[in-house]
């Protein structure tokens, strides 16, 4: 494999025994393939057959529009990927495929189940701040150049569609997305565009032609408010969402894909949640002053079949559901929508949830991990997004939890759904509105679940969120350990333990505080030997899935 330029252009600077020691470190044939094995391959198939031809035809449009999301990521998630994979493709050797596919499953040279640690001659460390931010600059360095610009630039400077780039003068400035990405995003607008002209159907024709136009215009508010209001047999997401590429801040989204068919019968069963959620927000544990008197007014919940997914939607661990926009604007206006991709979740459930509890739970307690409290807790995560601090008040200024907690957002926006999703399953309980016999099988099947989501890597924003969760609940007596290593739950004390974590992290969110929430993540964002011991003893069960889409 030719890697030349690639090995010089990142480390020039370094001492050749450097790179020679690193680069004998790496994962050899057969241990990529060892690696690439824990992601077990399924072929993802749905049912287009009753869809007429002319949305089938918006339907493959929408697809080829998706694959553009793989390069876009594949440039926003380090600066040399690009080149990387070139290189790649022309090595014809065993090890070159198997370094191959191994890149396509990270989306890049570094393992996301191991730490990130490189697996390619000459990768290195895995830049933090993806490729948002120039190259030789310093987090601290763009960090004091924000608080220097005025308001319409230091919004523009911490948004979601900007890019931080250095003029010839070494000065910092922002570019759009639209220009920084302007040849495949011209690309994704015709393709969204002819998607548009082909169906019929008005809330799915009004997303992609606003979609189509954001991409060229860099402003993502109507089409956002028009996929809130997206109904329709084809329920597609496209377009920068998530941060969790952009490590330093938080700040900057990556470009994603999910093309699904909404499965009808599941929404409408579901759709009677978005009911309870002001409820539940009157109701968090946390001071009446924290909570929210009005929440965004429209808060649908679309239960879906993946037909593909690409960019951040499709590397390493799948996502198993979503709640977008994350604009702070469009949720103030319009509430946030929760999308659950079923098909995913049942092959996680039957490929890695049941494998995991026949050694994770005690034997008494294995016949309570079920499918139906797994998918309902993911619901509850998703909806718990849209709950709680939002747009907060630091020192007499307006301004977002997002934007006070910085690289510590995701994390802890992570942990905050899953523990107060939790909590709000138990509240549902309590009064009727959820059947209480499924109250135990609920906290085994999140127990179990638990360790699927150590396995995605401590340095994963999920993963660390599990930590800080499971390690509080260790403490407090809510979950046990018993002397052959599995674990069990105490329901009286895990009930008490999920409102106290809950009311911690959201008082966190509303006041800002930053340095309580560092110093929270330092202390329990670990993997204690217990803990390990079980995870090692998971090392024939698959971690997650390699979608291979029919």
């Amino acid at each position: 494999m030719k890697v030349s330029f690639f090995v010089t252009a990142l480390f020039l600077s370094l001492p050749a025994p450097s790179l020679r020691a690193a680069d004998a470190a790496l994962p050899d044939e057969a241990r990529l393939k060892a690696m690439t094995a824990r992601f077990v391959p399924v072929d993802v198939k749905v049912d287009t057959s009753a869809l007429p031809a002319n949305e089938q035809l918006a339907l493959r449009k929408m697809i080829e529009a998706a694959k553009i999301c793989d390069a876009l990521f594949l440039r926003q998630s380090a600066p040399l990927n690009e080149t990387v994979l070139n290189e790649l493709v022309r090595d014809e050797s065993a090890l070159g495929r198997a370094r191959l596919h191994y890149f396509r499953l990270n989306a890049g040279p570094w393992s996301r189940l191991d730490e990130n640690a490189p697996f390619i001659p000459g990768a290195g460390i895995r830049p933090p701040a993806g490729n948002f931010y120039p190259p030789d600059a310093t987090r601290d360095e763009v960090d004091a150049w924000i608080r220097t610009l005025s308001a319409a630039d230091h919004a523009a400077a911490i948004g979601f569609f900007t890019t931080i780039r250095r003029d010839p003068g070494g000065r910092l400035f922002t570019v759009p997305y639209s220009v920084e990405y302007q040849g495949e995003l011209g690309q994704a607008s015709r393709l969204l565009s002819d998607a548009a002209a082909a169906t019929t159907q008005p809330t799915l024709k009004a997303y992609l032609e606003k979609r189509a136009r954001a991409f060229l215009t860099n402003d993502y508010y109507d089409s956002d408010v028009a996929w809130m209001e997206l109904d329709a047999t084809i329920e597609p997401t496209i377009g920068p969402y998530e941060t969790y590429e952009d490590e330093w801040f938080n700040y900057k989204a990556a470009f994603e894909a999910f093309i699904t068919l909404t499965d009808a019968k599941e929404t409408a069963k579901l759709g009677n949640f978005s009911s309870h959620l002001q409820e539940l927000e009157d109701h968090l544990p946390i001071n009446p002053e924290f909570r929210r008197a009005k929440l965004g007014g429209y808060s649908p919940i679309r239960v879906v079949n993946v037909a593909f997914c690409a960019g951040d939607g499709n590397r390493g661990v799948q996502t198993a559901a979503f709640n977008l926009p994350n604009d702070e604007r469009v949720v103030a206006a319009k509430g946030s929508k929760r999308v659950l991709l079923k098909n995913f979740q049942e092959i996680k459930f039957s490929h890695v949830l049941r494998p995991i509890a026949a050694h994770a739970v005690r034997a008494e307690d294995r016949g309570l991990v079920a499918f139906d409290p797994f998918f309902t807790h993911i619901l509850m995560h998703e909806l718990m997004h849209g709950l709680g601090p939002q747009s907060i008040q630091v020192g007499g200024r307006s301004t977002t939890v997002r934007e006070e907690m910085k690289e510590l957002g995701g994390t802890l926006e992570e942990a905050k759904a899953d523990i107060s999703g939790l909590w709000a399953l138990q509240y549902l309980m309590d009064h009727g509105m959820l059947d209480p016999s499924m109250e135990r099988s609920v906290y085994v099947t999140f127990l179990v679940s638990s360790f699927r989501t150590f396995r995605f890597g401590i340095t994963e924003a999920h993963a660390k969120g599990m930590a800080l969760q499971f390690n509080w609940l260790l403490d407090a007596g809510g979950f046990t350990l018993a002397p052959d290593g599995t674990f069990g739950v105490d329901l009286p004390k895990a009930k008490a333990a999920v409102a106290g974590l809950t009311t911690e992290i959201m008082t966190i969110q509303a006041t800002g505080d930053y340095a309580r929430a560092k110093a929270l993540l330092g202390r329990m964002v670990i993997i204690r030997p217990e803990v390990r011991r079980m995870l090692d003893r998971l090392n024939d069960v698959p971690v997650d899935f390699e979608p291979r889409f029919k």
